[in-house]
């Protein structure tokens, strides 16, 4: 859950606040519009947020797909300013060493089409 809602699909890095490293990764499939206190409720068992205050203003789901931990976490440089995205400037074979299989916006597509 997220205080904003995105337009950006496909394979993200996930960074543990504070640490200046990448920790892990997966893919951005959607955003989902801001869910409500009666929608909060009925959907614990995917959003796992207890404290459903906290969804006053965490309320956009993002959904994600093949979400991995890296054995060793890449470092990088959080540039000031930025507080959702952070361009990376990882070279290729930093993140080949992840050995997770990229998915093209192709097969991303192919996978989750769009909703109607």
């Amino acid at each position: 859950m997220r205080s904003r809602p995105t337009n950006i699909r496909g394979r993200i890095g996930l960074i543990e606040a504070g640490t200046g490293l990448i920790v892990g990764e997966t893919i951005l499939v959607d955003c989902y519009p801001a869910i409500g206190p009666i929608q909060a409720l009925l959907t614990i068992s995917h959003h796992q947020v207890d404290d459903l205050d906290l969804l006053k203003k965490w309320k956009y789901p993002w959904i994600f797909y093949c979400a991995k931990r890296y054995e060793t976490p890449i470092p990088y440089r959080h540039p000031k300013g930025a507080v959702i995205w952070v361009k990376s400037d990882l070279k290729e074979k930093e993140r080949s060493a992840t050995n997770v299989k990229w998915v093209s916006r192709e097969e991303l597509s192919e996978m989750f089409p769009e909703k109607e």
